[in-house]
């Protein structure tokens, strides 16, 4: 009986984190995998854009460690990334 109360705990951050926020998280590395593939060596990612639904799609500007001004687009739609600048 001393566990239900303990797993509650531990599930409820997982309960309270919108669905968004959790797949917004995960393509972020294949964000970075991305920018490398394009020349970028990737430094601080910053979410542009996120639309959910049935084509949900988000889009990151990931910063370039080579120059601090330099950075690249990349759009993931289902874990599939796609570099457009």
């Amino acid at each position: 009986m001393h566990r239900a109360p303990a797993l509650a705990v531990l599930l409820l951050p997982l309960a309270a984190a919108p669905a968004g926020a959790v797949t917004v998280s995960a393509g972020q590395a294949e964000a970075k995998e991305a920018a490398r593939a394009g020349g970028c060596t990737p430094a601080k990612v910053e979410v542009l854009r996120h639309l959910l639904g049935r084509e949900a799609s988000t889009v990151f500007k990931v910063g370039c460690s080579e120059d601090k001004e330099a950075f690249v687009l990349v759009e993931c739609r289902a874990r599939i990334c796609t570099l457009l600048r």
